[in-house]
């Protein structure tokens, strides 16, 4: 494998399938500034594709830790208005949007969790600035993975330190279906087709709720609205719609529930980074649809910010339906990045509803806020079982995989 011919393809992916670059339109790019070296080679290709403009702006969380030591919690959250207006010139002339995150487990480990949090608060903040342009304008955005050395040395340690930064790479080339010889487009085209026949699948049943149960304690009832579709039989999209992949890499079929209608406990799966710190062993209580009680040991305190960061950020936005049996749950890794390990399991996400339009019955709400943040629940042992609209019960997941 030519490493450096795998990377610049890599690359295209992103620009292609991820983002879907279209001639004449204006790429904005944030990435982790440990990715330095991989944003050259992603712009060329944007510009290949017809980019007429490719903006970088590099995230510098060794900075913002040092920033969080000597300033207060208030001004390392707050969002300058020149971090707004860098940004919304080439929103409003539409440009497409993409997070190139590169992953430092061990970079916050010394931060204390008011400090993580306040980090946490301010990145996302300003991520939210191009969140609200991908839902009014409709522009696309990708979130997707850069290598580090920290981030290779760090999940890597039974690899012999001078090959882990090359096994990473191989590794997220793997997840993201890309070899030497095939052709990315197609291959990526025949993995969304399956996704949305499994989804129409589901959306056939007409379920109104589903109830998580597993080994480790999770029993979880989440309700859905008829309009809560994980399948795109019934979506409709604007007439300006322009296709693309948000996530590279993913394995999940989404949709929005019910916001006041979760009830219940569910405990986490996988590690949740926010702020660059990972909170592990977790879990949360929900009543009416909203979380009443963090369970933790270390890193409660950040979990409560984060529930209570806005008033709705306590409710669920998000319910989506990985196999545990995945390519990326089989590679027996835990990435310590959502992106990544989101997909290797069954997740629900806390704050804003992935719909920007409310359910057309009155009766029933998506949640809006400030945030959504996923955080991976499923085991090997997942059991969900569907209620239909008629009373029914069907067993959708079963061993942590699809019984349907």
């Amino acid at each position: 494998m030519n490493l450096e011919a795998m990377k610049r393809k890599y690359a295209y992916t992103l620009a292609r399938v991820g983002l879907n670059v279209q001639k004449g339109q204006p790429v904005l790019v944030e990435a982790a500034i440990e990715g330095a070296y991989f944003t050259p080679i992603f712009a060329e290709e944007c510009y290949k594709l017809g980019a007429s403009n490719v903006i970088v702006h590099y995230l510098d969380e060794p900075n913002l830790k040092v920033a969080a030591k000597y300033r207060s919690s208030e001004d390392v959250r707050k969002v300058e208005d020149w971090e707004e207006l860098q940004t919304q010139k080439y929103l409003d002339q539409g440009a497409c949007y993409v997070r190139l995150e590169g992953v430092n487990p061990a970079l916050m480990a010394d931060v204390p969790e008011d400090q993580a949090n306040a980090i946490f608060a301010h990145t996302d903040a300003v991520r939210n600035i191009m969140r609200k342009a991908s839902r009014e304008k409709h522009c696309q955005w990708l979130i997707a993975m850069i290598p580090t050395k920290e981030w290779a040395d760090f999940i890597l340690p039974d690899i012999p330190e001078e090959e882990r930064f090359d096994e990473l790479w191989k590794l997220i080339l793997k997840l993201c279906y890309i070899d030497e010889d095939n052709d990315v487009v197609a291959t990526w085209e025949e993995k969304k087709a399956r996704k949305r026949e499994k989804g129409d699948i589901i959306d056939s049943y007409n379920f109104t709720k589903f109830h998580y149960t597993a080994g480790n304690g999770t029993d979880l009832t989440v309700t859905l609205t008829p309009d809560s579709k994980f399948g795109f039989g019934k979506r409709q999209l604007p007439a300006n719609f322009v296709p693309f992949s948000a996530n590279i890499p993913t394995e999940e079929i989404c949709t929005s529930p019910e916001k006041f209608g979760t009830e219940g406990v569910v405990y986490a799966s996988r590690p949740l980074v926010l702020g660059g710190k990972s909170v592990e062993n977790f879990g949360f209580r929900f009543e009416k649809g909203k979380v009443v009680e963090v369970l933790a040991g270390e890193g409660k305190e950040m979990l409560e910010a984060l529930v209570t960061m806005d008033e709705n950020a306590g409710y669920l936005g998000e319910a989506a339906l990985v196999e545990y049996h995945s390519p990326i749950s089989m590679s027996g890794r835990v990435y310590y990045t959502t992106l990544i390990d989101e997909n290797a399991s069954c997740h629900l996400a806390l704050g804003r509803a992935l719909s920007s339009r409310q359910p057309s019955d009155p009766k029933y709400t998506f949640n809006d806020s400030m945030i959504h943040i996923d955080f991976m629940i499923g085991t090997p042992d997942m059991h969900i079982v569907g209620t239909t609209a008629d009373g029914r019960e069907v067993v959708i997941f079963d061993n942590g995989d699809f019984a349907i």
